[in-house]
């Protein structure tokens, strides 16, 4: 009571505010006491001032009581910064209280079983971004009126409580990005007739997808993807089924069995479905070119885009569920034995084949005035390549709109300096807005700066795949001889290289640094996107360009991978075809481009493990450079990443990083990863599906299930096959002659100090251009 009466006689002193006053005590005190226990900054919440009209993020009603906080964007003390909690038990106090944002703010810790005490006409509870852990607690159950609950992106765990179907008015439901698990009861949604949109992507659910979901009727998003939930999709009634327009996402997980004809007809209904990266088996009862329906890497019959016949019967076979893909396996086997026969059969054939192609080949290199089209374009060349007529026509849907000079120079003011991004290795990239309000970057080539094919290659990639990992191209114009142009979707974070530190608001306060969680979501995406190229495409694509800035960042900080144009097919005799071996017309690495690295995918690789390096200690730029410099930081650097030792890693850990145990051990095994990554044998590092396997399993990498001695430390490993997790423990032992001791002595000894450039292999002296 003192200190509400001293706080009470502060506000008598303040002047009248032409805005809204607070006109409660209660609320008052309880401000104060949310200002003490989150460490706010006097410059968002000063002391003296009227809260509802003078505290950032504070909403008041017309009678003066505080309806609404958003925390988004405060920041706490320097104090608070380094002991941060989830201490908002001044919420309890605040009767009036409807929306509740704390997204992007640290609230470390489990929510406490108090703020399901809140006040029950509660509507809003935004904690997204906050770095919430522990169990979602049942409390929460009591805040009926909530319509939209929003706890994604953090570290929750355990189950979902039954209490949440209490939640009868709630609308929007997201528990994406988090590490729940367990069974979601069938009946769970039935109760939640008024939900729009659900999104329970990224965690471990298991069991089987309740049909309650498809069922409701206000329902317009599904997003259950990245789970383990199996099974065969539910039955559904086409004639209780009256919404349309929704996009479901049921990528990811372990569904099986057929595609009824049941949910054929509801997709028509809707926006967008993805069944991806399942296990569907039988033929799919609808058209697989259809831009709204994705279906890749299931059991599908006759679909180029499938898995392989082996991994759906090892699937199913695991199960023991009758599998009805032999068809696929024997049409498969005799197009196999009929290609052997011709290539062995008759070599008078071979070689005719040979000169057809050849001489094919040489039309397309000297006939540029002829029609061509996107798949005419020399085509992931990773040399220079042949030149190519300056103006195409690309229809694919993927390339997006055809824009006019006029419309681009009108969006960006004309390609004013103030629009101006930066100027990359193949071409100046500008900020711009569209007629119709849409913000956008537009590349302007300069054709006599840079190869001439380098935009057909980007646009060719566009034209043959789409991917949510990659950059959204929008459109492209092409009128002009001697410039062209790419629009892209802008992205509100730009980079990673911007992104990683970015400015706060206040001066004092420095740089702003991304957080734990982000920076894993950033590796995985990366990854992700690297899978696609590696594994998606015969020969596998090469990106050659991986570091902090060409990794674009949206708006949630989903990874859009940028910087395309010098992807090209990876080279080696095992993705040439028998007729360029025959005749060695394929090109070798010293036919390279001068300046460009080896197409390579160990060499994205090794990219990419700068990269993971550069998220884990903050150190900007790794990734950009393979200078010398560069070279003695990662010599000095990776001493201090041991499979066996954990606490070395925290002398190179971003000290602007906030890690507590129960992190470190991921933070520690990222480490693990990009050391492996970083292998100076090429053969040795990785495939990214390994990589990100072991990233979204960052805890499998560093605990050892067996309580084998010789298993933890290598022990007789010679003989153990790869496997996801165990390997990493190989892989740096390869490595670990190579660790050097630190100038000044410490815990490492070494009968021999390996070379910097044992350590930082292929390519060297290989600079990037940006």
């Amino acid at each position: 009571m003192p200190l509400l009466v001293i706080l009470l006689a502060l506000t008598a002193f303040l002047p009248v505010s032409a805005g809204q006053t607070i006109s409660s005590s209660t609320d008052l005190a309880a401000l104060y006491s949310l200002r003490a226990s989150l460490s706010l900054r006097a410059r968002d919440w000063p002391r003296g001032a009227d809260p509802c009209s003078s505290w950032t993020g504070v909403g008041c009603d017309a009678s003066g009581h505080v309806i609404s906080l958003n925390l988004h964007g405060l920041r706490r003390t320097r104090l608070g910064r380094m002991n941060p909690r989830f201490a908002v038990d001044g919420l309890n106090n605040l009767s009036f209280l409807t929306s509740f944002n704390a997204t992007g703010f640290s609230l470390p810790g489990p929510i406490p079983f108090s703020f399901g005490r809140l006040n029950p006409e509660l509507a809003v509870v935004d904690l997204s971004h906050a770095s919430v852990s522990g169990e979602i607690p049942s409390s929460l159950g009591n805040l009926s009126l909530l319509v939209s609950l929003d706890l994604s992106s953090n570290l929750l765990i355990g189950s979902l409580p039954d209490s949440l179907k209490n939640l009868k008015s709630l609308k929007n439901l997201n528990f994406g990005s988090n590490l729940l698990t367990g069974s979601i009861k069938g009946e769970f949604f039935s109760s939640l007739s008024k939900l729009e949109s659900v999104a329970l992507s990224r965690n471990k659910f298991s069991g089987l997808i309740p049909g309650s979901v498809f069922s409701l009727p206000e329902i317009k998003f599904l997003d259950v993807s990245y789970n383990n939930f199996t099974g065969n999709l539910p039955d559904f009634s086409v004639a209780n089924f009256s919404h349309t327009g929704i996009e479901v996402d049921l990528s990811h997980n372990l569904l099986y069995g057929s595609i009824t004809s049941q949910f054929s007809i509801l997709s028509s209904r809707f926006n967008f479905v993805d069944i991806s990266n399942n296990y569907f088996q039988g033929s799919a009862p609808f058209d697989k070119n259809s831009r709204h329906i994705s279906i890749a890497s299931n059991c599908f019959l006759n679909d180029s885009s499938q898995r392989s016949t082996t991994e759906c019967e090892q699937f199913y076979r695991e199960r023991g569920i009758p599998y009805d893909g032999k068809v696929n396996s024997k049409s498969k086997k005799t197009w196999k034995y009929i290609l052997i026969a011709v290539v062995c059969g008759t070599a008078l054939l071979v070689f005719i084949l040979t000169s057809i192609v050849l001489f094919i080949l040489q039309c397309r290199v000297h006939s540029a005035g002829q029609e061509m089209n996107v798949d005419a374009v020399a085509t992931y060349t990773h040399d220079g390549g042949p030149a190519q007529p300056s103006q195409l026509s690309f229809k694919s849907p993927n390339t997006g709109e055809v824009f006019t000079y006029e419309q681009l120079a009108f969006a960006t003011s004309n390609f004013s300096e103030d629009n101006l991004i930066k100027q990359g290795h193949s071409g100046d990239l500008y900020n711009g807005v569209l007629e119709d309000g849409s913000p956008v970057v537009v590349k302007r080539i300069d054709m006599n700066n840079v190869r001439k094919e380098d935009y057909l290659v980007e646009l060719d990639l566009f034209g043959r795949s789409s991917h949510e990992r990659l950059i959204s191209l929008l459109g492209h114009c092409l009128q002009n001889e001697n410039e062209k142009f790419l629009v892209y979707r802008q992205m509100p974070h730009r980079d990673l290289s911007n992104a990683l530190y970015r400015k706060a608001e206040s001066e004092d306060d420095g740089l702003q640094s991304l957080d734990w969680i982000t920076r894993l979501k950033i590796a995985i995406g990366v990854a992700e996107a690297l899978c696609h190229l590696h594994f998606e495409f015969t020969p596998p694509l090469v990106h050659r360009d991986i570091q902090a800035s060409s990794i674009l960042l949206d708006d949630k900080f989903e990874v859009r991978l940028g910087s395309l144009s010098y992807v090209c097919a990876e080279e080696g005799d095992d993705h040439q075809s028998v007729i360029s071996r025959l005749f060695r017309f394929s090109q070798t690495s010293e036919q390279n481009a001068p300046g460009l690295p080896v197409a390579s995918c160990s060499y994205d690789i090794y990219c990419f493990g700068k990269v993971l390096l550069e998220l884990v200690t903050g150190k900007l730029g790794i990734s950009a450079s393979n200078g010398a410099s560069t070279n003695d930081w990662l010599e000095q650097t990776l001493q201090y990443i041991d499979i066996n030792k954990k606490d070395l890693i925290t002398k190179i850990i971003d000290p602007s990083l906030i890690i507590y145990e129960d992190l470190l051990e991921e933070v520690w095994a990222m480490s693990i990863i990009a050391r492996s990554c970083l292998n100076p044998k090429p053969s040795k590092r990785p495939n990214m599906k390994y990589i990100r396997k072991a990233l979204e399993n960052p805890l499998k990498v560093v605990r050892d299930d067996s309580n084998s001695d010789s298993t933890r430390f290598g022990g007789s490993s010679s003989r153990r096959s790869w496997n996801v997790f165990g390997s990493w423990r190989h892989s740096l032992r390869d490595i670990a002659s190579g660790s050097v001791p630190p100038r000044n002595g410490g815990e490492f000894s070494s009968s021999r100090r390996r070379l910097p450039k044992e350590i930082v292999p292929e390519p060297l002296g290989m600079e990037y251009l940006d």
